[in-house]
This record gives structure tokens, sequence and C-alpha cells, in this order.
């Protein structure tokens, strides 16, 4: 059914300059106001509102007809563009200076009772939210998070373009190559009992372009992972891929370099210092504890090892006699702010990350107070206090445990001191690199060695001699873009070199039988003149969330998944029907 009153201009675009002129309007009932005399109904789409002004003393008819009008009616209006009675201005939305005298009215469509207040000041719960996701859609708050998207991907293209990238599409429907997280499977039906993967990312695909000579490929591809779920991931999901031919690592932070800032300054307006601060992982680990420290603030974790061994207090003796570490951190002006209470919330904290305890101090004038501070001579506190730089008033958290437990209790313990604490400001950004990871790490489960990026990083040249004898010591030419203490990408410069390729998988405890079976085909596309390269993929659900200030990724997906990996709009996954299972030569077993 055709509708008569086409819109000339949408419902955020009528300024002071358009008044005089008749206009016509789509869109959805956003709410209404019956003043008895008058009708005042605003009218949305996705630019914004328009006051639209019914008046029974010339359009009778149509006033009454407006009086039915309920939320989220779909209607199309005629009227002349007038100025708002002085007082009654709305500076708040951009076309508050004026309202439309509606002279026609359309009802294009008429709407259930919302399960929820579209432009309701407090959201409903995330379940029904992602059951009426496209209502949930019409909210302000989401249409700012695709249009943030959108906007995102267009910078990304014209960047790219601009520096003679070519945009590749590869397959979705791929090998299996289970050595990173759980692949989606997908039955063939011409080919019983032999399964497509989903990917998990286009490894291999933009590899195989830099052998085949393309030298600068992008494509923002959509990816798959079966692995259990948090606030800041999805099972599908979607990357900014890009990979680089005859360049070193720095060829590769440069041009993303340039996106950040490009990124920063188009949507955020924020012009950044280039180059990026760059940190070792190890330097990172020591410093910060995590892989991805939030650099807003400082809270550097201090290592008091030789000055604890001094001590009579015999829980950090016999962590030291073990071979494990003291390490802690200062928390400025907290000594009166966290309660005994809290101190105890704060240890079990720490406890999440393997942590057996966490010990304290109130930095006092006199020196250190608290429960454990009898078992430290004078002398000491005031080395521990030096040590740590502590004024009165602070307080000083330590854990003692190996170097791992260490990292992870403090460096998580740190991320939440610095938001408690307000020691940085939420609106500001700091992005920085952490390069040169571990190139492999030991699974306990598995008892062997695992890639902690993928198995195609090329490790540094100088520990190549280590590479079997020595695996834990190996550093890898791997690289991770931070955005405010959240990994937002990762990259590494490729293993080129057949040879060396073959090394790698051997270490990961790959027989000859099965590098052929996995990756023979990549192996052997290394020996036709593979030139060097190197690429990165970048999270855009991660990136848009981080820059628009949502909590979680799926506010900034169109239609996402719960933490289960259901979608609760569709009732996805669901059950098929047994046709469908015989062509697929699957039978279902409870």
């Amino acid at each position: 059914m055709s509708f008569e009153l086409k819109r000339t201009h949408t419902c955020g675009e009528l300024r002071a300059e358009h008044i005089g002129q008749t206009v016509r309007l789509n869109g959805w009932v956003d709410s209404w106001r019956d003043h008895g005399g008058l009708l005042f109904v605003d009218l949305r789409d996705r630019w914004g509102k328009t006051q639209l002004v019914f008046d029974p003393a010339t359009y009778r008819a149509m006033f009454e007809a407006a009086r039915r009008l309920r939320a989220e009616y779909v209607i199309a209006v005629e009227g002349e563009v007038v100025r708002r009675p002085e007082g009654t201005e709305n500076p708040k939305i951009a076309t508050g200076e004026v309202e439309v005298r509606v002279r026609r009215l359309e009802v294009l469509n008429a709407s259930l009772t919302p399960p929820f207040e579209v432009s309701g000041e407090e959201p409903p719960g995330e379940e029904v939210r992602l059951r009426y996701r496209y209502l949930d859609l019409r909210r302000q708050p989401l249409q700012r998070a695709l249009m943030l998207r959108h906007h995102l991907n267009r910078i990304i293209r014209e960047y790219f373009n601009s520096l003679d990238f070519v945009e590749v599409e590869t397959p979705i429907l791929a090998k299996s190559t289970p050595e990173g997280a759980r692949d989606f499977l997908v039955p063939s039906r011409l080919y019983p009992g032999h399964f497509y993967a989903l990917p998990q990312s286009p490894q291999l695909f933009k590899q195989l372009l830099m052998i085949a000579g393309y030298d600068r490929y992008y494509q923002i591809a959509r990816c798959f992972r079966d692995e259990d779920l948090r606030a800041n991931r999805q099972p599908e999901f979607t990357q900014l891929d890009v990979e680089m031919s005859f360049v070193h690592r720095d060829d590769v932070l440069n041009v993303i370099e340039g996106l950040c800032y490009r990124l920063m300054k188009e949507l955020k307006g924020i012009e950044l210092s280039l180059p990026l601060p760059r940190l070792s992982y190890e330097e990172a680990v020591t410093r910060y504890g995590l892989d991805a420290p939030d650099l807003r603030f400082g809270l550097e974790i201090v290592e008091i090892t030789d000055l604890a061994a001094e001590s009579d207090f015999q829980v950090f003796r016999r962590v030291i006699d073990r071979g494990g570490r003291v390490r802690g951190l200062r928390a400025p002006n907290a000594a009166q702010r966290y309660s005994r209470k809290m101190l105890d919330e704060l240890t079990e904290y720490v406890g999440q990350f393997g942590a057996k305890g966490l010990a304290w101090f109130r930095v006092e004038e006199s020196g250190l107070g608290g429960p454990i501070a009898k078992n430290f001579s004078s002398s000491l506190q005031e080395r521990i206090r030096e040590r740590l730089r502590a004024e009165p008033g602070d307080l000083l958290l330590f854990v003692a445990d190996t170097w791992e437990v260490t990292c992870a209790a403090l460096g998580n313990l740190r991320k939440r001191l610095g938001t408690e604490l307000e020691l940085y400001d939420r609106s500001a950004f700091h992005i920085s690199w952490v390069l040169d990871f571990p190139m492999f790490e030991w699974d306990e489960d598995e008892k062997r060695w695992t890639a902690t990026h993928h198995p195609f990083t090329m490790p540094h040249v100088e520990d190549l001699d280590r590479l079997e004898s020595d695996p834990g010591s190996v550093r890898a030419y791997a690289y991770d873009l931070i955005i405010n203490g959240e990994e937002a990408g990762g990259g590494t410069i490729r293993c080129h070199d057949p040879d060396i390729q073959r090394r790698i998988f051997r270490v990961l405890s790959l027989s000859e039988e099965e590098i052929e079976e996995k990756f023979g085909f990549f192996v052997n596309a290394l020996r036709y003149g593979t030139p060097p390269h190197g690429g990165i993929a970048l999270g855009l659900d991660r990136i848009v969330m981080l820059l628009g200030g949502y909590q979680s990724i799926r506010d900034v997906i169109a239609f996402p998944k719960t933490q289960k990996g259901a979608d609760l709009m569709l009732g996805a996954p669901s059950p098929v029907d047994d046709r469908q299972l015989r062509e697929l030569h699957i039978r279902v077993v409870s």
C-alpha cells in the first residue's frame, strides 16, 4: 500500500530558517500531550524529533484522529513550520525552536503497546531488550552506537584505500584448524561425515593473499569462536583484518597508529600524539601486572621481596623460601576509605586470581599500622614506605606468591583500585602498544606448549637457537594495541620460512602427519616464494564499545547473542526437523 505524504524533511532537520515552509514528515509517535485546546505530538525518526501541533479549531476531524494516536504508531503529516511561542523552546533538541502545525495526517501503521517505553529514561532489563531488539534499536543510545560504528567503518575504508590497500573478501566456509579457540562446525551434505568450520579469523587466507602478491590487504571480516562469553565477547564478531608484505614490525605499527589518529580525531575530536607509547610484554607485566595495562593512571607494582625477607612475618618468609615474590601497590589516600570489611572483600577478590591472601598497612605519621605491622621493625617499615613512596593516609597492599600469581592478582587489583579511587578521567583515552610477547605458553592440562598468539608467528631471530631447547624463553614478533586497559587488537610478523614453520609446529607437539593433514596446503604454499609479511586484527565491536563509552559489546552490535550464546528474538539455536538431519547424515544423541 502506498502513502501520499512522502517526507520532504527528516524529524531532526527543521530549524528557524524553515519557518513558513510547508513540509511533510514521516516517523514514529514518540509521545503526546493533550492540553485540551491543543494536542502536541513528538514525532521521531533516527535523525531526531520534531514537535507537531494539532489544533481542533481549524482541523477538527484530524484532531480527533490524532487523539487516537499511541506510542510507536507510524504516521505521515503535512503542515507549516512555525516558531514555538516564547518560553516554550526546547534547547535540548536541535529542532527545539520550531514546531509543525499539522494540516494533514495519515496513519501508516498502528502499533501494539510496546513491552517497554522506547524513549524511557531507564532502559528495560537486557533479556526484554534482546527479545524485542527491533524496538530496542529505536532507542537513542543504540542508534548512536550503530551510527558511530557506521562512521568508523567509513573512515577505515577511506584510510586504507588512500594507502593503496586492496579490500578482499575471504571464505566463511573453511577448514577446521583446532589450534586456537573452539570452532563452529558446519556439516556437509555432499560429503557425509565431513565438516566445514566457520573462520575464527581470516589468518591463513590473508597470508595466502600475500603469497599471491596482493601486497596490502584489508577486510572488515565476520569471525566466529565457540567459546565462553563475557561482556566484551560474542560468538560472532567483526574485526578489521590487515596484512602487508615486505614490512618490519614498525611498518605495521605506523600504519595502525595513523588509523588511530584519524579515528580519534574524527570521532572524538582528540588529536593523538604519535608515535604511541610502546612497552615490552616483560615491562608491562612487571610494572602493571597485566599484558593490557590501563595507562590512564600510574599505581605501579613495587617489589619488596628483599625487604620482606628481613621481617619476622612468617607468611612472607615461607613464600620467599619457596622461591616466591612479595610485591605490592600504594593506594593513595585510601587508608581511611577502606574499612576492615572492605579489605576482606579485596582479599576475596585477589583470591579469584590465585592469591592466598592480601597483606596491608595503613600509612601513619609515626610509621605503618595494621595487624602485621608488629612483625616489621621501625627501620624496615620506613624502608618499605620509601620504596613505595608512601605518604600518611595511603594504604599499602601486598601479595606474596609466585611471580605469575602476583602479576595476575595485583594487576587486577590495580584496575579495581583505579576505578574505585577515581584515579583517572573516565572520558580520557590512552592508547599504547605492548610488544615482544612470549612465543609459547605451557598448557598444564595438555602437558604441551601452545602458541601465545597463533602458530604462524615469527620468533625473534636471536631466539631461534632456543626454539626446541627452551621454548618458554622465545619471544615472538607479536604486538597488541591497548586502549584504556583493553586489548583492542593484536598482530604479528608472520613466519614466511617453511622450515621454521615446521619447527614451530613440532614445538606444539604436532606430528608430521598432523602437520600435513591440518596445514599441509599452507606449508606447501610457503615454498612458492613467500615474501616477509605481517599484519594485525582489530576488534571493531570492542573499539566501538570503548569509543562510545558503552559497558558491553552487546550494546554496539545490531543483533547480538546473550552471554550464553542465544538469540532471544529469533529463538536460536533451535532444533531442526529429522529430514534436515538425515540429509546431513547426522543423528542427535541426547
